[in-house]
Parts: structure tokens; sequence; C-alpha cells
């Protein structure tokens, strides 16, 4: 049976899937991508805001909005990364 999630797991997946859908990403794509529910996901894109990770961004000529990723949010799925990479090298 494999683990549940931690929060740094579920915040880097976050992170990693808006990055890879070219920083910008709708919302309810990133809830299915990161396996959330709309509870959850809105938890967590409220508490990745108020760190300046991503914000929230009008779409163009549409009434929807874009979840996008900021500099400081590529930086730190970066070092999150480094450090996983840490990890598995130490066998933690």
């Amino acid at each position: 049976m494999e683990r549940k999630r931690s929060r740094m797991d579920i915040i880097q997946d976050i992170l990693e899937t808006v990055q890879n859908k070219g920083g910008k990403i709708k919302p309810t794509r990133l809830m299915y991508k990161a396996n959330l529910s709309y509870i959850q996901m809105n938890s967590y894109l409220d508490e990745l805001i108020k760190q300046d990770l991503i914000k929230r961004e009008k779409e163009e000529k549409k009434d929807t909005h874009l979840v996008v990723i900021t500099d400081r949010g590529h930086s730190f799925c970066s070092k999150i990364k480094e450090m996983r990479e840490f990890e598995k090298t130490f066998g933690l």
C-alpha cells in the first residue's frame, strides 16, 4: 500500500503541474492533474498565493482565471527537487 502524500508532496505536485503546462493552467485542469478535491485545491492555492509562489490571473478575452507560477515559485520548485535528490543520495 502506498503512503499518503505529504503537504510538501502536494505543493510540489501543484507547482510542477503549473510549470509543465507552460507556467499557466486553468484551476480545473490543475485540480485533476494534481489529484485534489476542489476544497483542497483552493486551500493550497490560497496558501501558495500568500507565499507569492503562484498568482491568479484573469484570462484575456474570457471571464475565467488562470493559475500562474511566479519567479519565486519556479525557484522554490527547483529547490524542492534539489532537496529530494539530496534525500535520495543519502538514502533518507
